[in-house]
């Protein structure tokens, strides 16, 4: 049976659910819902008010405390530390449902399972949960046994409640039979009978039955955790487990994780290794760090990190456990300043002892995958994403995921770096709140690469993005083409036909500034956007006039104010409120370089450049990526919901993400005076966290698609405005919060690839006027350096004849001492002497 908790005071109570209909109705009340949503951001004083249930009473119908009334069914937690833990935990769970004899199975608030199966009769509740345990080879808390177990439940979707048996709402055996039963089971735990190993009734919320028993496989299997084998013997740990096959990789990028880890400890805690008195901090440190390069994998992760000075197995698994669930924060600089002890030598990497390097046939590309040379694994496209610096194109919301899909992992960035700008435009309701400041998701891009590097696999993707506003573009023009017919007709006739205003929103850029200006003034307060795959159409048309049209990007960039104002009656005057153009081109290196000529006016750091990856020796694919029918329709259906999406919005965490990353960048760059890097970081931050709003609203819309329906999706976006809102909050997941680091790491380094000697050149240059230092500009500066710290107004006519020549009078020499002393560079100690007083640092 299902029971509802209910309190009166602070006594329990329950009430049978008599059908699948009340059980539904009671998990899918607007207050468990509204509930669950806050309690699934971590408020846990709304997780106490979510729908409370209990299964393992028999017959009750009142109060609870006291019931000794067992039922045919049981409650079984199953916790999981992150969703592809959970997704895989759900497979395994229902394809062994008939097993273990599986009624419900439910996620909780806090993401893991809470399963409800059917109670071998003569048994007790631990007896069944180490029974269910050891099936699904997953850990149990062995203190969840109680017959009054409450659980806080979740709604009555298909994601949260994928799997109910309607024989939940009856109890098989009467009253008199469950109290029967409970004293039997009662009088066998007093006599010591209950058939469970020793470790379950110790309390242990991560208990392993099936190693205690002797029955445990090789953790390589199924979904259980591999054992810790390491990569070599652990130094100090004095008690190795049993050697195995090792599921994971054992090296990374050619580097032993064994290496890995002793250079880490060399590195970061004077070449010592943990002891019994750090070992525990010291554990976790070293998982934190890990993880990145790991996969975030519990599996891997055991498999590389030793037992530290005797340090238990299960407590180092649970500080990797912990490291798991705590927040990431970037790539960690620990861990940065360890990879970087390694050195290469001649595209090899060797340990700065020269003790090893990497074998050039190590690692080979077969079909696509990485394959080791002896064909012991393979590494899959999720595993070479999680140890790779591009993102995983399967863990991007729907219309993202497609779009990478379409071009290939390695022009995962690129493509994300030319379709934000089109989700920006697309999404122009929204306003993201960045520092306080409420703006648009107002995006430039530039995709750089050489010809035939794949630039071109692009275009079809930005089609399928706008298509919808291309539609209704092409509407507008025909309109449009309509009036021209008409003028035409009317060439000689006294009345005109008038000119129609069409917010035309997307652009070509082969315009001139007016006709530019006056379409974005036309687009009733929406983005507009434009699109070029060769950039060397902004280099030309706009050669005579590519200060406007920086300025003009610099504003739009900001949602400033523009405005063009001319005398002529016909011409075009523009006032523009707020300036929203979203942009992305597509151009070889040098042409970047013609677009963006000025590195010190600001508009250098607002675009967000991305660089195809080098194919000059790659062989031609076998299957190459295209953009099928079917990503094409996702992409429409994720570009048709966010022009539904409008209002202000505030991510906490992304901004908290935001702010640690700006935070990261200021420390290491402090470290070698790097003031370019230090000054792109700025702007870097405000466009990566945009980037990054834009995939969670994709993320929001694929929710929609994937519960209602496209035209259900449509529906409850027009009829609840702010649910997309409530929605984003939730998308601030670890996967896409890490996809912020990833993005600003990105636009970091491609920054600093195409612009820092450019910076650093345009910054010094003397035409930079913000350097107020005193410049040599001529022969009175020669004249100046010739003479001694004191001298007298004769030696000053002296070497102005020698270095001007003999047309020197002694008014030019008194002229130019005049003129040093308005500058501040001399002082007249009495007649006819004086004495240089000019700073040292402003003669560099």
């Amino acid at each position: 049976m299902i029971y509802r908790i209910y309190y009166e005071g602070k006594r329990k109570f329950a009430l049978p659910i008599k059908n699948r209909e009340e059980l539904m109705a009671l998990r899918n009340s607007q207050q468990n819902l509204e509930n669950l949503s806050k309690a699934r951001q971590g408020d846990e004083k709304a997780k106490a008010g979510l729908l409370q249930l209990a299964y393992n009473i028999g017959h009750a119908d009142g109060l609870i405390a006291g019931c000794k009334s067992i039922g045919s069914f049981f409650f079984h937690d199953v916790d999981c530390y992150d969703s592809e833990h959970s997704e895989r935990i759900k497979s395994l769970i229902l394809e062994k449902k008939d097993e273990i004899g599986l009624r419900m199975l439910e996620r909780s608030a806090s993401g893991g399972w809470h399963l409800v199966c059917e109670r071998r009769p003569g048994t007790t509740i631990l007896e069944n949960q180490v029974r269910v345990a050891t099936i699904l080879k997953v850990e149990m808390d062995t203190g969840a046994k109680d017959l009054q177990r409450v659980v806080f439940s979740t709604s009555g979707s298909a994601d949260d409640l994928p799997y109910l048996d309607d024989c939940l709402f009856t109890e098989p055996m009467s009253a008199e039979e469950c109290e029967a039963e409970y004293k039997r089971l009662s009088e066998r735990q007093q006599r010591g009978e209950e058939d469970v190993p020793a470790g379950a009734k110790k309390a242990n919320k991560h208990y392993r039955p099936w190693e205690e028993d002797g029955t445990a496989e090789p953790r390589n299997q199924g979904t259980a955790e591999p054992r810790n084998q390491g990569t070599a013997e652990p130094r100090n740990q004095g008690t190795a487990e049993p050697s195995a096959p090792a599921p994971f990789p054992t090296h990374y990028h050619g580097i032993p994780f064994a290496d890995i880890i002793a250079k880490y400890w060399e590195v970061n805690n004077r070449g010592f290794e943990p002891t019994r008195g750090d070992r525990d901090t010291l554990t976790y440190q070293l998982a934190c760090d890990l993880r990145h390069i790991c996969g975030r994998s519990f599996e891997w992760l055991d498999q590389v990190i030793p037992c530290y000075d005797g340090f238990p197995v299960e407590e180092k698994r649970a500080k990797i456990r912990s490291a798991l669930s705590s927040e990431f924060n970037g790539f960690p600089i620990r861990l940065r300043n360890t990879l970087s002890a390694f050195e290469m030598d001649n595209g090899q990497w060797k340990m700065d002892n020269g003790q090893w390097k990497m074998d050039n046939g190590q690692w080979k590309m077969d079909n696509g995958e990485w394959k080791m040379d002896n064909g012991e694994w393979e590494m899959d496209d999720e595993q070479l994403y999680a140890i790779s610096p591009q993102l995983s194109g399967k863990r991007m919301p729907q219309g993202v995921r497609d779009s990478i899909e379409a071009v290939g992992p390695a022009l995962a960035m690129p493509v994300l770096t030319a379709i934000c700008p089109a989700i920006g435009m697309l999404a122009t309701g929204v306003r993201l709140d960045v520092h306080g400041q409420k703006k648009g998701l107002n995006l430039i891009s530039y995709i750089a690469g050489d010809f035939a590097s794949g630039k071109g696999q692009i275009d079809p993707v930005i089609d399928a993005w706008t298509g919808e506003v291309r539609a209704q573009d092409m509407m507008y023009q025909m309109q449009e083409d309509e009036w021209r017919r008409k003028k035409r007709a009317a060439k000689n006739k006294k009345e005109q036909p008038e000119e129609p205003k069409l917010p035309v929103r997307c652009l070509p850029l082969n315009n001139t500034v007016a006709n530019l200006a006056e379409r974005l003034s036309n687009t009733e307060g929406k983005h507009a956007f434009s699109f070029t795959p060769e950039a060397d159409t902004v280099a030309q048309k706009w050669k005579s006039a590519m200060s406007d049209f920086s300025v003009m990007l610099r504003q739009s960039y900001d949602g400033s104010k523009y405005e063009r104002e001319a005398r002529s009656a016909d011409a075009v005057n523009v006032h523009i409120e707020k300036l929203l153009w979203n942009v992305t081109l597509c151009g070889t290196p040098d042409a970047l370089y013609r677009v963006v000529s000025n590195y010190t006016d600001g508009f250098q750091s607002r675009i967000a450049v991305a660089r195809t990856p080098d194919n000059t020796f790659l062989p031609l694919e076998d299957k190459p990526h295209v953009l099928t029918d079917r990503q094409q329709d996702h992409i429409r259906q994720v570009a048709h919901l966010l022009p539904l999406m409008q209002g202000d919005v505030v991510l906490p965490k992304l901004e908290a993400k935001g702010r640690e990353w700006v935070e990261r960048i200021r420390l290491e760059t402090m470290k070698n005076d790097d003031r370019t890097q230090a000054r792109q970081r700025f702007r870097i931050c405000v466009t990566a966290q945009r980037m990054t709003c834009c995939l969670m609203l994709c993320k929001v819309a694929e929710q929609l698609i994937q519960k209602h329906g496209m035209s259900g999706a449509e529906n409850l976006l027009k009829q609840r405005p702010d649910l997309w809102q409530t929605m984003l909050q939730k998308a601030q997941t670890p996967q896409l919060l890490e996809a912020y680091d990833v993005i600003a790491d990105y636009l970091m380094e491609t920054a600093l690839y195409f612009f820092r000697d450019r910076i650093e050149a345009a910054f010094q240059s003397r035409d930079y006027r913000g350097n107020n230092d005193r410049q040599r500009m001529g022969k009175n500066d020669s004249i100046f350096e010739r003479l001694d710290v004191e001298f007298s107004f004769e030696e000053a006519l002296r070497h102005s004849v020698a270095v001007k020549g003999a047309g020197v009078s002694r008014n030019n020499a008194r002229q130019m001492l005049k003129n040093w002393r308005k500058q501040g560079l001399i002082v007249q100690t009495e007649a006819g002497r004086y004495r240089k007083v000019e700073r040292l640092e402003s003669r560099v």
